[in-house]
């Protein structure tokens, strides 16, 4: 449905997002995970015509965004990270002028509102004033008026922003029941509603794809990411806490494919250690230290992570190493629209 071939977006010397490449199949919720400042609204204005690539080209349903902005226009619903909505309306008056505005006529709306307000929950609050209703009615109102012409394209830019955590799992569960209806995109800096609410992720930082796939791929190391990924993701990861000597806890560690990550003491003369290795190992690693009388007091298997990677790819790290960068400043996001 959606093709995006190295698209770059600049504002003079600073470049927004750099050199994207990416395809989106009809039906797919797609996830757009990065820190602020990644790139995430502004590809999702590229892809709403409200932002034109600075080089590439986007097409979406065989329409390309520079010569066809408004054929595409029209399979879209876009909610931005603030509503566009005007609190002075009641809440059903704003959802028949918006239908207006994508040219419904008045039976189709009259045939499409009730369905809309059941599926976003505002029929209780039908008649009142926006203005008057909680941040997270308001975020319903903005979902209501993006899919209210029943869109191809969904596009949601931070929808859960500002939410309580009530309020987050409502919304988590109205963009799941809106799957299927749409092909969907969403964008956030919070991995845990990617995960719980989309098929795929794409995660960005300083304006670059830096991996993408599914939560499954990306953990196992089979999305497609930077050099050192896959070797990271792939490998064992075994936390222990050992009694006796440092020097003897190394020698007993020193096997092939086995790499101690991280070696700290704690009270008394315990160890505690973070150890790698390039296949399952834990009982080998037991044996080791007790045959070096070494005296072992936990072992627990840990995981590279999902969130891990993130922040890792997040720094521009490579995710096999040790993050030592302070977390990025934000960076450039125009917002500016090109008629």
């Amino acid at each position: 449905m959606i093709v995006v071939d190295r698209v770059s977006k600049f504002y003079g010397r600073n470049a927004a997002v750099r050199d994207l490449d990416f395809r989106i199949e009809e039906g797919e919720c797609v996830g757009f995970l990065g820190l602020n400042g990644a790139g995430k609204s502004t590809t999702l204005r590229l892809l709403s015509c409200l932002l034109l690539p600075t080089s590439g080209r986007v097409t979406i349903r065989g329409f390309d965004v520079e010569e066809q902005p408004h054929e595409i226009r029209k399979l879209i619903g876009y909610l931005p990270d603030e509503p566009p909505l005007y609190p002075e309306m009641r809440v059903e008056e704003f959802l028949r002028f918006a239908g207006k505005l994508r040219r419904m006529s008045a039976e189709q709306l009259q045939l499409r509102l009730p369905k809309v307000m059941a599926q976003t929950g505002l029929e209780a609050v039908r008649d009142q004033t926006i203005g008057t209703l909680s941040h997270g009615y308001q975020q319903r109102v903005g979902i209501a008026q993006a899919i209210v012409h029943e869109p191809a394209l969904l596009i949601l830019d931070e929808p859960i922003q500002g939410l309580d955590p009530v309020q987050i799992v409502e919304m988590r569960a109205l963009i799941r029941s809106l799957r299927g209806e749409h092909t969907i995109l969403l964008s956030s800096h919070i991995l845990s509603e990617i995960e719980q609410t989309c098929d795929r992720i794409l995660m960005l930082h300083d304006g670059r794809i830096v991996a993408q796939g599914t939560e499954d791929e990306l953990v196992h190391g089979m999305g497609e990411g930077p050099a050192g990924y896959r070797e990271a993701l792939t490998a064992h990861w075994v936390e222990l806490e050992v009694r006796g000597d440092e020097e003897a806890l190394r020698g007993a560690l020193a096997l092939e494919g086995v790499e101690i990550v991280e070696l700290t003491r704690g009270s008394s003369d315990v160890l505690r250690v973070k150890v790698k290795s390039v296949s399952e190992a834990r009982e080998l690693l037991a044996t080791q230290i007790v045959n070096a009388g070494l005296g072992l007091r936990g072992l627990r298997r840990t995981s590279s992570a999902l969130e891990d990677v993130f922040v890792r790819l997040s720094q521009g790290e490579r995710p096999d190493e040790a993050p030592e960068k302070d977390m990025l400043e934000d960076k450039l996001e125009g917002k500016e629209v090109r008629a």
